[in-house]
């Protein structure tokens, strides 16, 4: 089959329509992405990368190169600031059930730079960009996609379809399928500085999740910035909160009695708790953010679309190799339990954790995470579940 009539299309070029398009590409099937940016988005996103994540990329030698451009963090905590008491989680306890006993912070964009330039030398794989997906339509042997492109509008017929493209995504629209659920009245203002937050925080781990008086923040190392997040005071507005004196006063709350800290991005962004109805109708599916939405607290959304798309194109594969169709119903039922009650649910467990704002239910929450890592077992079985690697094998139960 030439590159002019793909196997599959896949629309949108983030981190789970690349990873699709390569994964697919390795298995010799013929495989188009369509992107309407102009190249990678290189925004301010995800940027924490989990053990299961760095195993499954690995054979692709993805992960080698993620290692060399980011950041291990073998423990990550929940603080209380300015106290600086804390319950540190160690995931070397995870060392018989991942090559890779750690979180890795590493941008979005690289590991997207990375799958694009693997993709990209496969002789089955077409990657395009600055060519937005205007709408889908399928029979019950085939599905359309119409393009548009500078020189005009076409019509790409495949077998198959994958919509990656995102919270308003063009793929779900078109297929009916509803995106219910929350958007949560909270905004956080994601910034970046080089300001040394690990020598004025005693014990700081590369990835920490902060109490403070009246409210929270969280503190994530990468190899040469740290990435802070957040929120308006009571009563402010997002537009005041993003002013840079008021950015000044928020980062002084964190480490008083410093000089002006250099804010490089700052992004505001809102909190979603919303979930598909359906992965997929017929030859058409959906994966990532085009199929759920969650907080980004513990940084399950990018992995979780990354588990998304391996487990589609591991089924997709037996379909072209003589499986039924039907396969793709079983990938829906299973990744939507994980979205529904591991991602989301943990998740939401987080944001309504991170955002209690009574001191005495701090403590208590405080107090049992403590108890959690006390012993190897508790310990053991909270990051399992935190670094998604019990979701995946519980999906062996859903048929």
């Amino acid at each position: 089959m030439s590159k002019a009539s793909p196997h599959v299309v896949i629309v949108g070029a983030g981190p789970v329509g690349l990873t699709a398009a390569l994964l697919l590409g390795h298995k010799g099937i013929t495989v188009t992405v369509f992107e309407a940016g102009a190249n990678i988005s290189h925004e301010l996103r995800a940027s924490t990368f989990h053990p299961p994540t760095l195993d499954m990329m690995a054979p692709f030698g993805i992960t080698a190169q993620m290692l060399a451009a980011g950041l291990t963090c073998p423990t990550w905590q929940i603080r209380m600031h300015p106290s600086g008491d804390r319950a540190v989680f160690d995931l070397s306890v995870l060392r018989d059930d991942t090559d890779y006993p750690y979180r890795l912070q590493c941008e979005q964009s690289k590991y997207c730079e990375f799958v694009l330039a693997a993709a990209r030398a496969l002789p089955t794989v077409t990657v395009t960009f600055s060519s937005p997906v205007t709408g889908v339509a399928q029979t019950a042997e085939a599905a359309t996609v119409r393009v548009r492109a500078e020189d005009g509008e076409r019509d790409v017929t495949a077998d198959y379809v994958i919509g990656c493209d995102g919270a308003h995504s063009v793929v779900r629209k078109a297929l009916g399928i509803e995106l219910s659920g929350d958007i949560y009245p909270e905004t956080t203002i994601l910034a970046t500085t080089h300001f040394p937050f690990h020598e004025r925080l005693d014990g700081l781990s590369n990835v920490s999740y902060c109490w403070k008086p009246g409210g929270t923040f969280s503190l994530l190392r990468l190899p040469d910035v740290w990435r802070v997040s957040l929120y308006p005071r009571q009563g402010q507005t997002v537009e005041e909160a993003l002013e840079p004196e008021m950015q000044q006063e928020l980062l002084h709350e964190i480490v008083p009695d410093t000089g002006r800290i250099e804010v490089m991005q700052t992004r505001p962004y809102r909190i979603h708790r919303r979930l598909a109805s359906s992965y997929g109708q017929g030859r058409v599916y959906l994966a990532g953010d085009a199929a759920h939405l969650n907080s980004p607290s513990g940084g399950m959304g990018m992995n979780g679309g990354i588990h998304d798309a391996i487990n589609l194109c591991d089924k997709l594969t037996e379909i072209w190799h003589g499986a039924p169709l039907e396969l793709t119903e079983r990938y829906s039922r299973q990744r939507r339990k994980v979205a529904l009650e591991t991602v989301q649910e943990q998740t939401a467990q987080n944001r309504r954790m991170m955002a209690e704002n009574d001191p005495a239910a701090r403590t208590r929450y405080h107090e049992q995470l403590r108890r959690v890592v006390e012993t190897t077992e508790s310990h053991k079985k909270f990051l399992m579940r935190s670094s998604m690697i019990q979701s995946l094998r519980d999906l062996e139960a859903v048929v």
